[in-house]
């Protein structure tokens, strides 16, 4: 009987305790896997559509929300597009997918 209690204390204590370190660099290296292949790209699309955002003029044809049109007037958050001979929708410009 003592015999298989000291082969149990043994496997018990050879067990890792405190590996609280291969944790935290296990935890770092899924975050730099998810920092590179998912912010860091979509930082960057952020930009270049806040930059063709930002290049949007009066006589560009767009669209937004599936609608094409020319923008007609812009405004701080919206502009005006004509989307046919006298009809003028006001979209915000965050609905622009595609300026032209």
């Amino acid at each position: 009987m003592e015999q298989a209690a000291v082969v149990v204390d043994n496997a018990v204590s050879a067990a890792p305790k405190n590996d609280w370190w291969g944790m935290l660099l296990y935890c770092l290296v899924v975050f730099g896997i998810i920092y590179i292949f998912m912010v860091r790209p979509n930082k960057k699309r952020m930009a270049e559509y806040q930059k063709m955002i930002d290049s949007m003029q009066v006589g560009n044809r767009v669209m937004a929300g599936g609608i094409y049109g020319v923008i007609k007037k812009i405004n701080d958050k919206t502009i005006d597009v004509e989307i046919a001979k006298g009809v003028v929708v006001e979209v915000n410009k965050n609905a622009v997918a595609t300026v032209e």
